[in-house]
């Protein structure tokens, strides 16, 4: 009857296919993960990046990384070690002998299958005499042979042989287990029960158990818990934070702190070090503030070094080092402090009993993320983010012929007055700030409102629930260069006429469009408000005329359109009097009611297609994964590569407080469609737009961008 048997690989054979799959399964997912990159490629980015980030210290610092790095060389040797071995233990499993065999006595007699049964006879006789034992020869061949013999020959040992693979009949099922004898021996019992005990009651435990009370310290964005709980309690306590307490609570994080976060170093020369910076930062330190944890140590010594930054003093080499740490924290922990505030103007939005913070202790959260990566002070100014630029050159910029204190005012100059007010740089210098001025984005940006639960999403009322969807568009500077420098011929008059209106109102595409619509409209109010002569009294007077003396467009189209008017009107007069039947006009309403219908039906089918295209391109969005690196950062002062990254909002500058949730735009490379969280409408009139009244209170004139890198004067 057939059983089971169970035994140990004596041999090793099986372990050799065990141990060959086991490290394969470690090896090619490792090489797919962590083979380094084309070191090539990384290369070639860094030299394309070189002509405007070439100055910029995170450059500098990943060219000596990449140059001193041994890692990548560590990583190959030890996947190249790995594969070594995978292939050595192919090699071993490939010439091992099968032990296990389908039986064949073909084989065995060394025959052909078309040999005929005198020929078996024949061979038999050859090999008993060769092996039978009382000949000297092999006991267990002759076994074989003999066996062999009767199920070629034997009739019934062939149908067993036939039936059941073997003469011998069905035998039991063996089943190897991959482990060598040598584990299961009772000598080494001791030996083995030891390193199973130590591996699997001793260091899985410890290493599972450490892994999970280090990740349940921080919150998903890798901020530790203590140091989102700090941030709410002093936000909650602090609603309307300055810029000076502000960044008090920041270096107060516990990230900063080294018995909580082993980056964070005290050394024993801050003692020295850190007392001399403070001297010589002044009073903006506020040392004698002994509220905890302001006082403690690592906090002063992080206020120190983030101020530093600020100011742009320069600091000792173990400071350094100790300062880019902080620096480098900054954004991620600012974001966090914005996400607190967020968090607590719902709370009090839906539960109430307490104010939520103002929108400057947020906008402040924002400014000095803006600052960090800038290394600016507040009140210094943002062409500082320029290379070249130093304190003293600014009185250059800030004279009553330029009057140039932005960015924007620096693009804004024609291309002789620049280089004029530039002088004092070199042409190899001018051309580098002009390559850094022209690589910065010019953000456009298009709002629809919708509500998307109502037949008529563009009908906004008060109570209903408008969703915002914001298109933003991101281009260079340069391109905004050639479309304004390139600008089409005009006529002669036409041109004279463009050049007054454009000396009165000169509009760039990085002005903000709500003051532009603001001027239109108090203009357009200012000539509404003029006394206008009777229609009568025009028509029996001369004709306004304009400079060069020719007839004034506009009420020449208002007589057309008169006429036009007059015209129809007799066309539809005579049509009416020619239908005079009553089943005529009955078959004339009923066709326009058809045609009524259709339309309402055509016009339902298209609302409800664009309605199923958003929620697929929704669903698209949620499921879909993009890389958060879009563009870096012109940065001179920031330890690592920054990228853009940008905050939409809507807000009540009024009452001081957010109309939508702060959405952290992270992938935005060319074109990024983003819905803002629904809000919904007030009746207030103090909520309403001070830009634009008809859109009610949801305008995006109100809408807040601020990108990383540019620093906006408070």
């Amino acid at each position: 009857m057939a059983g089971q048997q169970f035994q140990y690989d004596d041999s090793g054979n099986t372990f050799f296919y065990f141990l060959t799959s086991f490290v394969g399964l470690i090896v090619i997912p490792a090489t797919y993960y962590l083979w380094p990159r084309d070191q090539n490629a990384e290369q070639l980015r860094l030299k394309s990046l070189r002509r405007v980030h070439g100055r910029c210290l995170w450059y500098r610092l990943r060219l000596m990384k990449s140059q001193q790095s041994v890692v990548p060389t560590l990583k190959k040797a030890a996947l190249l070690l790995g594969w070594a071995l995978f292939i050595f233990l192919a090699y071993k499993v490939s010439t091992l002998d099968r032990e296990y065999q389908e039986y064949n006595p073909w084989e065995v007699l060394n025959l052909d299958q078309s040999a005929s049964v005198a020929e078996i006879k024949k061979q038999f006789r050859v090999l008993s005499l060769k092996f039978h034992p009382d000949k000297g020869g092999d006991e267990a061949m002759f076994m074989r042979i003999t066996k062999a013999y009767k199920a070629l020959t034997d009739e019934d040992a062939r149908q067993i042989w036939e039936n059941y693979g073997n003469p011998d009949g069905p035998g039991a099922t063996r089943f190897g287990i991959a482990l060598p004898g040598w584990i299961v021996d009772q000598k080494n019992s001791m030996l083995v029960l030891l390193v199973y005990g130590l591996a699997f009651m001793v260091i899985l435990p410890v290493v599972v158990g450490t892994w999970w009370y280090r990740s349940i310290r921080y919150s998903g964005d890798q901020i530790l818990i203590n140091t989102t709980q700090l941030f709410m309690h002093f936000m909650y306590k602090t609603p309307n934070m300055n810029m000076k307490r502000l960044g008090m609570v920041l270096t107060a994080a516990f990230e900063f702190d080294p018995r909580s976060n082993k980056e964070a170093i005290i050394r024993p020369t801050d003692n020295v070090e850190v007392p001399q910076l403070i001297r010589e930062l002044g009073s903006i330190i506020n040392v004698k503030k002994k509220e905890p944890p302001f006082c403690y140590p690592y906090s002063l010594k992080a206020r120190v070094l983030l101020l530093a930054q600020l100011a742009r003093m320069d600091v000792s080499e173990d400071l350094e080092e100790d300062q880019r740490f902080v620096v480098r924290k900054c954004p991620a922990l600012l974001q966090e402090m914005i996400n607190v505030g967020c968090q607590l103007t719902m709370m009090a939005n839906s539960r109430g009993g307490f104010h939520a913070p103002r929108l400057v202790s947020i906008e402040n959260c924002m400014k000095l993320s803006q600052m960090s990566v800038q290394g600016l002070q507040e009140a210094k100014s943002p062409l500082l983010q320029l290379p070249h630029f130093e304190e003293e050159h600014l009185r250059y910029c800030i004279s009553k012929k330029y009057k140039v204190r932005t960015l924007q005012d620096l693009v804004s100059l024609k291309d002789s007055d620049r280089r004029n007010m530039l002088r004092f740089l070199g042409e190899e210098k001018y051309d580098e700030v002009m390559g850094v001025l022209s690589s910065l984005p010019h953000i456009t940006m298009e709002t629809k409102l919708q509500v998307l639960d109502d037949e008529d999403s563009s009908n906004i009322t008060a109570g209903s629930i408008v969703t915002v969807t914001v298109t933003l568009t991101r281009k260079k500077m340069c391109e905004v260069f050639e479309k304004e420098q390139v600008a089409p011929a005009l006529p002669e008059d036409a041109a004279a006429a463009a050049q007054a209106d454009a000396g009165k109102n000169k509009v760039k595409g990085w002005q903000n469009k709500s003051k532009v619509t603001k001027k239109a409209a108090k203009a357009k109010k200012k000539k509404l408000t003029k006394k206008k002569p009777l229609p009568q009294q025009q028509a029996k007077g001369d004709k306004p005329k304009q400079a060069n003396g020719n007839v004034a467009g506009n009420d020449v189209a208002v007589k057309e359109e008169d006429e036009e008017a007059s015209d129809k009107g007799s066309e539809s007069d005579e049509g009416e009097g020619n239908k005079d039947t009553p089943s005529e006009r009955e078959e004339e309403s009923d066709k326009q009611s058809d045609a009524e219908m259709d339309q309402m039906g055509g016009d339902d089918e298209q609302e409800w297609k664009a309605l199923q295209q958003s929620i697929q391109r929704r669903e698209r969005a949620l499921l879909e994964t993009k890389s958060k690196v879009t563009h870096p950062v012109y940065s001179l002062y920031f330890p690592e590569e920054k990228q853009e990254w940008w905050w939409l909002y809507i807000t009540d500058r009024r009452d001081q407080t957010l109309v939508s949730m702060p959405y952290h735009v992270c992938t935005l490379r060319d074109t990024e469609e983003v819905s803002v969280a629904p809000a919904e409408t007030q009746t207030n009139k103090s909520t309403s737009c001070p830009h634009q009244r008809d859109l009610s209170p949801l305008c995006l004139g109100c809408v807040l961008h601020l990108p990383l890198f540019l620093l906006q004067q408070p």
